[in-house]
C-alpha cells in the first residue's frame, strides 16, 4: 500500500508588496498508512501550513505533495482524508445526526445508507443517545466528538487535525485524547495531528515531528514506543516510557538530541 503522506522537498513562500515570508523550507515526511504522527513546534513554524499543503487546502510554493500515491489535489478531490480543526464547525441548525452525515448527503448517499453509517458513527463516538440533539446542546468535547464523526463518514484511510482539542479544558482534553486513540485503534486510519502539547502528541503518536522556528523545517522525527493505538489509556501516563518520551521530545524542540527513544529520521 502507498504511503498515507508522501512529502518531499517542499518549501512554502508568502509573498507581499511589503516582504517575503518563508514558511517551510526544504521539508520530506512520509507518513505510513495507519500511522499517527503528530507535528510540534513554537508558534510560526508552518505545522498548520503543512497540514493545509497535505489537504489541498493551499499549494507548495516548490515540492510536491502526495497522498496515497496521488496528488494532494486529486486525495482531495476523491475524499481519501477527513478533517478537523480546533472549533468543531458544527452547522447549529442541523441535528447531531444531520451534522454527521453531511458530507454523505452532499456526495448523494442514499438516506437509508446515511442512516446506517451515522448510527455507526454515533456509536463509535459514544453519543448513540445524542442524534436528535443539536450542537448547542452538547459540551465541547461532545462537539469536538461528532466533528470528527463527521471527518468519518466516508471512511477515510487518513485524518489531517489541526489542533482540534486545543481549546478544550484539561480534563476534557485528556479524555477526548484518549478517544481519539480508541477511534484511531477501531478505524485504522493514518493521522497527521498538529498540536502545541508535547504530552498530548506523545500520548497519541507513533512518531513526533519536531519543528524549528521559522523558516520551518524538521528538526527531529522522535518515534514514541508506547504500544498500539488500543494500548493508550488513562493509566499510560504514570508510564516510566510516557515521561521518557516526553522529555525526548522537549529536549528535541530546545535543540538537544534525544536520547531515551533515539531519533529516526524517516
Amino acid at each position: 500500500m502507498s504511503a498515507a503522506v508522501t512529502v518531499t522537498g517542499v518549501n512554502k513562500t508568502f509573498a507581499s508588496k511589503k516582504q517575503t515570508t518563508i514558511a517551510l523550507e526544504a521539508v520530506d515526511l512520509e507518513v505510513a498508512a495507519g500511522e499517527f504522527v503528530s507535528l510540534i513546534g513554537p508558534s510560526g513554524c508552518g505545522k498548520s501550513t503543512l497540514l493545509r499543503l497535505i489537504a489541498d487546502l493551499d499549494a507548495p510554493t516548490s515540492g510536491t505533495v502526495q497522498v496515497f500515491g496521488k496528488s494532494a489535489k486529486q486525495a482531495r478531490l476523491d475524499q481519501d482524508y477527513g478533517i478537523a480543526f480546533q472549533q468543531a464547525g458544527l452547522l447549529p441548525w442541523r441535528t447531531v445526526r444531520e451534522n454527521i452525515e453531511l458530507p454523505l448527503q452532499l456526495h448523494r448517499v442514499a438516506a437509508s445508507a446515511r442512516r446506517a453509517r451515522g448510527d455507526e458513527l454515533l456509536a463509535l463516538i459514544g453519543l448513540g443517545e445524542f442524534g436528535d440533539r443539536y450542537p448547542d446542546q452538547l459540551s465541547g468535547g461532545m462537539q469536538q466528538r461528532v466533528a470528527i464523526a463527521r471527518a468519518l463518514a466516508e471512511s477515510p484511510k487518513l485524518l489531517l487535525m489541526d489542533e482540534p482539542f486545543g481549546a478544550l479544558d484539561e480534563m476534557t482534553r485528556e479524555r477526548m485524547q484518549t478517544e481519539l486513540a480508541r477511534i484511531c485503534a477501531d478505524t485504522g486510519a493514518a493521522v497527521v495531528f498538529v498540536t502545541h502539547s508535547i504530552p498530548e502528541a506523545v500520548f497519541l503518536s507513533d512518531r513526533v515531528v519536531v519543528m524549528s522556528p521559522r523558516p520551518g523545517r524538521i528538526r527531529e522525527i522522535v518515534p514514541i514506543t508506547l504500544g498500539g493505538a488500543q494500548e493508550r489509556t488513562e493509566g499510560l501516563r504514570e508510564d516510566a516510557a510516557f515521561f521518557a518520551g516526553v522529555s525526548a521530545v522537549r529536549e528535541a524542540l530546545h535543540g538537544g538530541t534525544p536520547t531515551a527513544l533515539g531519533v529516526d529520521n524517516r
